[in-house]
């Protein structure tokens, strides 16, 4: 299936130091305080800020939990490569989505690429269409929602009909396929979560 690929928003370096010093600089200027402001209402010092800042320290957990405490965001902000506001946007022209070769069926990315476990989808499936996914890695789940529409999913030669609100979760360590038997066509969100963390 071929894929359409959008501009990825630049994210900072894999290296946790990398990644808080990134975290902690833009977190800094969203609340528009100085080192020596940040030292003030965090009590750590200005130097240390200095070195985790520039990426030449890996703060403990107590220092990250005062720095987060004076800037109101939680300790988990500065340990990831997207959202360091708490929030990020996915706008619908830049989401990574796949196609497959007939047009009939597509997947788009509701998570921000990066290091993770898990993966966000849309599934479309056109009405009267099949599409058969491969087996994926070893200890690979999904689990899946339909939100219009009926789809009909194969597992290990296995068939269980869903309609509009039914979900299903599945080992997709194994070849499946979802098939829309209906005249409309179907919509369902998946979760795909990984035995350990991937880099897309």
């Amino acid at each position: 299936m071929p894929h359409l690929h959008a501009v990825a928003p630049q994210v900072p370096g894999n290296d946790i130091e990398d990644i808080v010093a990134e975290n902690l600089s833009r977190l800094r200027a969203l609340r528009h305080l100085s080192l020596d402001g940040l030292a003030r209402k965090s009590g750590v010092s200005r130097a240390m800020l200095a070195q985790i800042e520039s990426g030449r320290s890996v703060p403990t957990i107590r220092v990250l939990q005062r720095v987060a405490s004076a800037l109101q965001v939680s300790v988990s902000a500065f340990l990831r490569n997207f959202a360091p506001q708490g929030f990020a946007v996915l706008p619908v022209q830049d989401s990574p989505r796949t196609v497959s070769g007939n047009g009939r069926f597509s997947s788009r990315s509701l998570y921000p690429a990066g290091e993770r476990r898990f993966e966000f989808h849309e599934l479309k499936l056109d009405a009267l269409s099949t599409e058969h996914l491969p087996a994926l890695v070893p200890g690979v789940q999904k689990n899946l929602v339909i939100t219009h529409g009926t789809l009909e999913i194969e597992i290990n030669d296995h068939r269980r009909l869903l309609g509009t609100g039914d979900a299903i979760f599945f080992d997709a360590d194994h070849a499946h396929s979802y098939h829309n038997p209906a005249n409309v066509d179907a919509v369902a969100y998946v979760v795909t979560q990984y035995p350990e963390t991937r880099t897309v």
